[in-house]
């Protein structure tokens, strides 16, 4: 029964990877077909991600709360980064900032927080000066001062060559920090993940450039609100680029490499580099130790 079950969860998997290939590519006879969906196509195409099955209060024999990071130079975690130049590349391909970003912009995501415990919301215009300075440079102000008179009044405006705009993009992108929960489900009798929140970590705007700047978390998005719109985006598969997977099966299934960085505890979930300073490699010890008893947990429950 498990073997039939694992059989058809991998016939989807493949079906809905095939379904969102690069549509029309070996028939097109112009560029401009490429992408063009037929009929057939659109029709076979209307899918939704697979809903989560609902879980009872009372079947969570075990439950855990914890804060990972997701740190973009690790090779595996790859897919997630690139692309980060869209100039020369096909529509069908971005970075998985990008489609938050676009997805907040269009209006299509609403679910975003300033904080990880989903208490404040946050609005684009309040993120505005963290994607965006404009400054206006030495050469712009020693003009402004040579000819006050004539900017004041409006008779003169300043060049754009005089002032300095840094937008933030994906190349700036250092790495993404996940909240998710840990729980045993009693009735299936399985320790099982649901991922509940993302977010983008960077350094502002106006630190561009500046390798010594410190990062920030630039929002919290409410994950299960945003599966949709992860559904209809997809990273790059390096193994076979007909059949590319979406953000949301690549996230749900946990296909990256992550380090714990805080649970929940009873000293106000207080992160581990709190209590383990200024020494990285105890605090990797210490995020293996919070695994390993999550972990732990599930292998003693069929010890007697």
């Amino acid at each position: 029964m498990k073997f039939r079950n694992l059989f058809l969860g991998v016939l989807v998997v493949v079906g809905g990877s095939s379904a969102f290939s690069q549509s029309n590519l070996l028939n097109a006879k112009t560029p401009d077909e490429i992408g063009k969906k037929t009929a057939a196509q659109m029709i076979s195409d209307n899918d939704k991600p697979l809903p989560y099955g609902y879980v009872h209060d009372r079947d969570i024999m075990f439950g855990k709360a914890v804060w990972e990071i997701i740190d973009l130079d690790e090779r595996v975690n790859f897919p997630l980064y690139y692309p980060i130049d869209t100039a020369n590349i096909g529509s069908d391909r971005r970075s998985l900032f990008d489609v938050l970003l676009k997805g907040i912009k269009t209006g299509k995501i609403t679910e975003v927080y300033s904080d990880d415990y989903f208490n404040t919301k946050k609005s684009l215009k309040d993120m505005s000066s963290s994607f965006k300075y404009v400054d206006t440079l030495q050469t712009g102000i020693d003009e402004i001062n040579n000819y006050y008179e004539d900017y004041k009044s409006g008779r003169k405006v300043l060049d754009p060559q005089y002032i300095n705009v840094r937008e933030l993009s994906a190349i700036d992108i250092s790495g993404y920090k996940i909240k998710g929960y840990w729980y045993f489900d009693k009735r299936q009798g399985e320790l099982k993940y649901r991922l509940l929140g993302i977010c983008p970590v960077a350094p502002e705007a106006r630190d561009i450039g500046n390798d010594k700047a410190d990062v920030i978390e630039l929002f919290w998005i409410y994950f299960p609100a945003i599966r949709d719109v992860l559904h209809e985006a997809h990273a790059f598969n390096d193994r076979n680029s007909a059949m590319p997977i979406s953000f949301d099966h690549l996230l749900n299934a946990r296909r990256f490499s992550a380090v714990i960085y805080k649970e929940e505890n009873v000293y106000g979930d207080r992160k581990v580099e709190d209590y383990m300073k200024d020494n990285a490699q105890m605090q990797l010890l210490e995020s293996e130790r919070i695994k390993e008893k999550i972990r732990n947990f599930e292998q003693d429950m069929w010890n007697y």
